[in-house]
């Protein structure tokens, strides 16, 4: 049974399909990257894939169909009754795939988190890297943002770029945006959050006091110093070796 006094270490994760970026968090958690561990896993879709990596890490893993329930709002309440008897400090929207209500994301304001495939405020909903192609852009990412009633609009927090090549189709963009910045930038924020570096203000978001730009942070791979350069302090140009960053 969960622990109905607030965990300040808890990580609920809410998905609807494979749970890659899910499964980014847990080996987050495990190495020690993030300092939390993920209490519980729900799923609007039954047999989903990410609720087996969630059994193979033992991660309570729960079904909630959505098709079970005759409005939004019966749902949300559902699901906020299982949510709330795990009490997370955070709750990570890993590849959800249902809008959720005005009510819902106010009674858990700034501790709703979700990583979108595009660099918003580009490409908000869905097909994100077919329309990338489509419009001609030569670059594709994801973003990491807090959850507001607006979808996809709340304010970004960490964004990282790749290049689209010659030939790349939705398939392989994807996959390439998922591998080299998703599940790299999704741990990091979360990290943050934990950390209690970051917030949602009326200003928007802010990390360590200070607002975040409209991009949010510019995620860069990180690289070794110099052997004539010192490491630098965390916070400043890289993170645990998670990613470079620089503000904008």
């Amino acid at each position: 049974m969960p622990n109905r006094q607030q965990n300040p270490n808890s990580i609920l994760v809410l998905i609807s399909g494979n749970g890659s970026n899910l499964q980014a968090i847990i080996d987050g958690c495990q190495r020690g990257h993030i300092p939390a561990q993920v209490c519980a896993v729900i799923s609007n879709i039954a047999g989903a894939g990410g609720l087996e990596r969630a059994r193979r890490a033992g991660i309570d893993a729960l079904e909630l169909p959505h098709r079970d329930y005759p409005t939004r709002q019966a749902y949300d309440a559902a699901l906020t009754q299982i949510i709330d008897r795990y009490t997370p400090s955070l709750i990570a929207l890993a590849g959800f795939m249902r809008i959720l209500s005005a009510d819902f994301v106010r009674r858990y304001a700034g501790k709703i988190l979700n990583i979108h495939p595009s660099l918003l405020p580009k490409y908000r909903g869905l097909h994100t890297h077919q329309r990338a192609l489509e419009a001609g852009d030569t670059e594709q990412g994801a973003t990491v943002h807090f959850v507001t009633a607006t979808l996809d609009g709340g304010p970004p927090i960490l964004q990282g770029k790749v290049p689209i090549r010659p030939g790349d189709d939705p398939e392989s963009l994807g996959e390439r945006v998922r591998t080299t910045v998703e599940h790299r930038i999704y741990p990091l924020a979360i990290r943050w959050h934990l950390q209690n570096r970051l917030h949602l203000t009326a200003r928007g978001a802010e990390l360590d006091g200070a607002p975040l730009p409209p991009t949010g942070q510019i995620y860069a791979p990180a690289t070794p110093p110099h052997p004539k350069n010192p490491p630098q302090k965390e916070g400043t140009r890289a993170d645990h070796g998670l990613l470079s960053w620089n503000r904008v």
